[in-house]
């Protein structure tokens, strides 16, 4: 056989095998986004002259054109960013809302969630949110009686020395609209930002000198979070035909898209090819 020639079924079997093994994965959109009720409980906190009301008829237009973009990947199955533990409350509230009788609350996995779910006759959306796993010494310092130590972490989390090196996201939702601050939060390098803020501050805390109690409370708070919130959705009952929507704060996405990315089960998709 001619060396050109083995060189060219190589390359086809290499093609076909990459082929097949992408049509095996599940495809995952993971929708970045702020929470539409505001309820100031993550790191970065929202004045009340920055809040928008989404219950204004032009932001619920602008929902609505949301919908409808995502509609387009046509997802079988959408998560949200509620605990597992809610989901008979999630269940419930859905059904009344097929049935007409639920006015959608502010919360976003609600107002495009619910919407998305129903426009596609889906039967439930999913809980998979997670809270993370601290250390016996974290948690002694976070929850326990270390009362010392916890005013002294407070202290410094409240003085963080790496502040001017966080990265700051301007929101742009009031004078853009919500679709250009969900394209700006789906931006992989806005996710990869996002991401260095987690190696700053609170996670090279130390007790004592040379310890990991930063280290360790960052791997509690946020990357144990994450990871649980990834097993979740792959304990959801999928076939190769299904594709999944993630609805969740976008910080989340730091974590949760290179899990995807790197997972052999799962292909993630550019969420702003459906957005633009």
């Amino acid at each position: 056989m001619k060396p050109l020639t083995v060189l060219f079924l190589c390359v086809t079997f290499a093609i076909q095998a990459q082929k097949s093994e992408n049509e095996n994965k599940i495809e995952v959109l993971t929708l970045a986004t702020f929470h539409f009720n505001f309820p100031n409980l993550d790191v970065q906190q929202v004045e009340d002259s920055d809040k928008i009301d989404i219950y204004e008829k032009r932001y619920q237009k602008e929902i609505n054109e949301i919908v409808k973009k995502l509609s387009a990947f046509k997802p079988t199955i959408i998560a949200i960013e509620l605990r597992p533990e809610e989901q008979a409350k999630a269940d419930s509230l859905y059904n009344l809302f097929l049935e007409g009788t639920y006015k959608l609350q502010r919360a976003e996995y609600q107002q495009i969630g619910f919407r998305l779910a129903k426009q596609l006759k889906l039967k439930k959306l999913y809980c998979v949110d997670e809270w993370g796993n601290f250390t016996q010494s974290v948690e002694k310092v976070i929850n326990g009686n270390d009362s010392i130590n916890r005013k002294k972490f407070v202290k410094y989390v409240e003085n963080n020395p790496d502040a001017p090196l966080k990265n700051i996201r301007k929101d742009i939702y009031k004078s853009e609209g919500i679709l250009e601050e969900l394209k700006m939060l789906n931006n992989p390098e806005v996710i990869k930002k996002s991401l260095g803020n987690y190696l700053l501050g609170p996670f090279k805390y130390e007790i004592n000198e040379g310890d990991f109690f930063g280290v360790d409370f960052e791997t509690g708070r946020w990357f144990s979070r994450n990871l649980k919130i990834f097993r979740n959705i792959q304990r959801i009952k999928t076939d190769p035909s299904d594709r999944i929507l993630i609805i969740f704060g976008a910080d989340h996405m730091n974590l949760l898209n290179i899990f995807f990315d790197s997972s052999p089960e799962f292909k993630l998709v550019d969420t702003n090819v459906y957005l633009k």
